[in-house]
């Protein structure tokens, strides 16, 4: 089969960083399905691995954002079957999805929305799973709109955790939303996305919290540059408050800033239940599921902004290249085998 890999860390720009490759095509077993990748979005995840992870000269596979068909099923899986139109994030420890076919535990896997071509389901599922979790599972954060009055503040919310995040906040809980973006273009997206109001992180972020916030904020979800908007955010926080932080700051972060207040850290990881094959594994599965069904109904859309053309070397390499910049709007998606 066709696929794309790298055998040692290089900069997106070396032609050598990523290649195309022709690899066996693997077989379903136990609860696997094999899946025919017809669409695959990149994340920061892909980006890192790359730069950082040294292959040791294999052909090493990244991607884990996929919609596809499933083409056949190992002997254990009960809830698909040949045919049926999928779309997951994967497992970190297994071969990624930057290939024709793809082998992925059933219990990963949702129902592909119907009313989504696979560029634009392939955009989603990596970020729902990480929105959905951080938010509802780690940060508590209940749904519908009964309840005291709350106010999340998302940073980074015109990338592609942010571009759900927002959405799933305004659709399903009756939170005020406040985004963070710095330029006119992603303004416009986190309004279109839903978010109330939208404050510039370039600025001093007190200032521009307060102004529609003036009394603070109860929950925040820090998705980019925790290091350098932390002490901000401590003290934006209510007491009792709760910072959600899904990237890995540059420097470290003093938690005895918290006590004060009593806030509390959590952190998201959405490969954890897949890496340590938790008892709540089908737990991801259930939640493309219902976010399928968002999706159907129209109560979120995707957050594909690019479609960079066919998966291959020289296509990937762009969108790495674009995620690497910061600049990224939503999701980059690639689609086909040419």
């Amino acid at each position: 089969m066709k696929a794309v890999a790298y055998r040692t860390p290089l900069a997106v720009n070396d032609p050598q960083s990523l290649l195309d490759v022709e690899l066996p095509t693997p077989e379903a077993q136990g609860r696997d399905l094999l899946v025919k990748v017809e669409a695959i979005s990149v994340n920061p995840v892909d980006t890192k691995i790359r730069r950082n992870t040294d292959p040791e000269g294999a052909a090493k596979v990244l991607g884990w954002d996929v919609a596809g068909t499933v083409v056949a099923v190992g002997p254990e899986v009960r809830r698909f079957k040949p045919g049926d139109a999928v779309w997951y994030a994967g497992a970190l420890d297994r071969p990624g999805a930057n290939s024709e076919f793809h082998v992925v535990d059933e219990r990963l896997v949702g129902r592909k929305p119907s009313t989504l071509s696979m560029a634009e389901a392939a955009a989603l599922p990596l970020t729902t799973v990480t929105a959905w979790e951080l938010m509802f599972e780690r940060m508590g954060i209940p749904h519908g709109t009964q309840g005291r009055p709350a106010t999340l503040l998302v940073i980074g919310a015109a990338g592609g955790v942010g571009s759900i995040a927002v959405q799933l906040a305004r659709r399903l809980t009756g939170l005020t939303v406040i985004g963070s973006a710095s330029r006119p273009e992603t303004r416009a997206w986190v309004e279109a996305m839903g978010a109330h109001h939208v404050v510039d992180h370039t600025k001093p972020l007190v200032d521009e919290v307060r102004a529609v916030a003036p009394d603070g904020v109860d929950y925040v979800l820090s998705l980019t540059r925790t290091e350098d908007h932390y002490p901000a955010l401590v003290e934006l926080l209510k007491p009792h408050g709760k910072l959600g932080l899904i990237d890995d700051p540059a420097e470290p972060i003093d938690i005895r800033l918290m006590k004060r207040k009593s806030l509390s850290l959590h952190w998201e990881l959405m490969y954890t239940r897949s890496l340590f094959h938790t008892d709540d594994m089908a737990e991801q599965g259930r939640i493309l599921d219902e976010a399928a069904n968002l999706v159907d109904a129209g109560v979120v859309r995707t957050t594909m902004r690019e479609n960079v053309g066919a998966i291959n070397a020289a296509n990937l390499r762009k969108a790495h290249g674009m995620l690497e910049s910061g600049r990224t709007i939503g999701k980059v998606v690639l689609e086909g085998f040419a």
